[in-house]
């Protein structure tokens, strides 16, 4: 390609970059921004242009981890850390129970004893013989006095980030214990990692540039004709870029049925033909039925799996329905009239009203328990939220197909027939085992895995038999099968793809090749 038809193909955003700098500059897209008054999307995509035309090499990528303050670390700013609160609250009121200073300073059980257990190693805070915690009176450890400024730095910087490099060696050890990468809706911290790509203009550059100068070409250039400027005669002394009339007109597609969508009508179809009834149910849940109904323990690792969303505003449901909010609690504390025993805790009814978006679709069928007939066969298709990194079988916001099988002569042989005609049917799986699995509503409990082609081995979903503690809280006196499967890891076995990503690319070619497929 010659240098005047590589001159006509430039984008002003390209030009303006040719113009302004020589060979021997490295460039960043910070640079662009800020002295060529550049969006960070226009940087980045004159960049890619010229890189495209071989007038643009990448020198280095620098690496950079950064600290961004979480909403619970602005909370902690503004009204300070759960351990400072509690150390004044002592200060001035004297001794008190742990339950006690939950409640006076709005904070929940869990954190005031893990501030507690820490504050106590210590030497800052200690049990007296009646059970109530005592300040010490000694000085504070430096880690609290560093965070306190960790937070303030934080709040006050742009866009409530820290990078790694500005901070002294204390505070990086200690803001390494308050920051997750992920889950970090409970640390006041967030891990952010980011990678600045450095460019140069290649010697080909140059002499595009000097023909550039030659032909008076600025980047200025008026691209588009408007009534403004035809009322006002200012196109009269305007220079205007040149248009390729040669470019081929866009392809005119009829529009189809997105192929992911039409696979999930097809498990809905497959399912309704043997039987099932839909059920369905909000985005937003109380804790009550995305766990507590389903025997998950309020305050244990076993919830830890299902890192969730918390509604800002509101934060809680006025009301649990009864009588299902009264069962479930005495199936938490003494397992009720289930004929457990129960988790052997006093169950938070503050806690259970919390508003999340639901984690799970098994939500669905703690609902539709409550209601269901005997025997019958219910299922749902549920968008589902967590916390989790995205990676080819991982997404934070994803699909679930729910259900549920009641009747008294169903049992586990009933329950792999249905996972494997999800496997095997559905999927498309060739190769399928079943492995033991836990979680807490369900006894006994199984995971079913299908091999992929190129990702291996990987989970489908997650079984089993729902306990009685979940069943008769609802009313419920019968054998209930239930299971929750990964619609979009079935999808990407049957539609033929590697990645959850491509699901939802923005790549329309793929979506038309996936919808060819079907």
């Amino acid at each position: 390609m010659d240098i005047q038809t590589i001159i006509k193909n430039l984008h002003p955003l390209e030009i303006k970059v040719l113009r302004a700098y020589n060979a021997k500059e490295e460039l960043t897209s910070e640079k662009l921004q800020k002295e060529l008054d550049y969006k960070e999307g226009h940087a980045n995509q004159a960049f890619s242009w010229l890189s495209g035309k071989g007038l643009m090499e990448v020198v280095r990528k620098e690496p950079h981890t950064f600290f961004e303050i979480t909403e619970l670390g602005r909370k902690f700013a503004e009204q300070g850390t759960p351990e400072l609160r509690i150390i004044k609250f002592l200060k001035e009121k004297g001794p008190h129970a742990l339950p006690q200073i939950a409640s006076a300073l709005s904070l929940e059980n869990k954190d005031v004893g893990s501030a507690f257990g820490t504050l106590s190693k210590e030497g800052i805070l200690s049990m007296d013989s009646e059970k109530k915690a005592v300040f010490s009176g000694k000085d504070l450890p430096p880690r609290i006095t560093f965070t306190e400024k960790l937070l303030a730095k934080a709040k006050s910087a742009i866009n409530g980030l820290i990078e790694q490099t500005q901070l002294l060696k204390e505070e990086n050890s200690i803001i390494g214990d308050l920051a997750k990468k992920r889950g970090a809706s409970n640390s006041p911290f967030r891990i952010v990692e980011r990678e600045t790509v450095v460019y140069k203009l290649t010697d080909a550059a140059a002499e595009i540039k000097k023909a550039l100068e030659d032909a008076g070409v600025t980047g200025n250039e008026t691209g588009t004709i408007t009534s403004k400027i035809l009322i006002d005669g200012s196109w009269k002394n305007s220079s205007f870029r040149g248009y390729n009339i040669s470019i081929p007109p866009a392809r005119i597609i009829p529009g189809r049925t997105n192929a992911y969508v039409s696979f999930l009508e097809s498990v809905k179809d497959k399912l309704c033909s043997l039987g099932f009834e839909e059920f369905d149910g909000p985005l937003v849940e109380s804790e009550f039925w995305n766990c507590d109904a389903l025997f998950m323990p309020q305050f244990h690792a076993a919830r830890d799996i299902h890192d969730v969303y918390s509604i800002k505003n509101p934060t809680h449901a006025k009301s649990i329905e009864e009588p299902f909010l009264s069962n479930v609690a005495a199936a938490h504390k003494d397992g009720g009239n289930t004929g457990s025993r129960g988790w052997n805790y006093d169950f938070d009814h503050e806690m259970t009203r919390r508003l999340i978006l639901r984690s799970q679709g098994t939500v669905l069928s703690a609902h539709q328990l409550a209601k269901a007939k005997i025997p019958g066969k219910y299922f749902g298709i549920a968008r589902c939220f967590r916390y989790d990194k995205v990676d080819a079988t991982h997404l934070s916001d994803f699909y679930q197909t729910e259900g549920i099988v009641l009747g008294d002569d169903v049992n586990l042989k009933t329950l792999l027939g249905f996972l494997e005609m999800f496997a095997v049917e559905i999927a498309g799986a060739t190769e399928v085992k079943y492995v033991p699995g836990y979680f807490p509503f369900t006894e006994p409990s199984v995971e079913v895995h299908i091999k992929h082609p190129v990702l291996g081995w990987f989970e489908l979903g997650g079984s089993g038999i729902f306990r009685p503690e979940v069943t008769k809280a609802m009313g419920v006196d019968c054998p209930v099968l239930a299971w929750g499967i990964g619609i979009d890891r079935m999808a990407l076995m049957a539609l033929g793809l590697n990645d959850l990503r491509e699901l939802f690319s923005s790549d329309i070619e793929q979506v038309r090749l996936r919808k060819a497929k079907l």
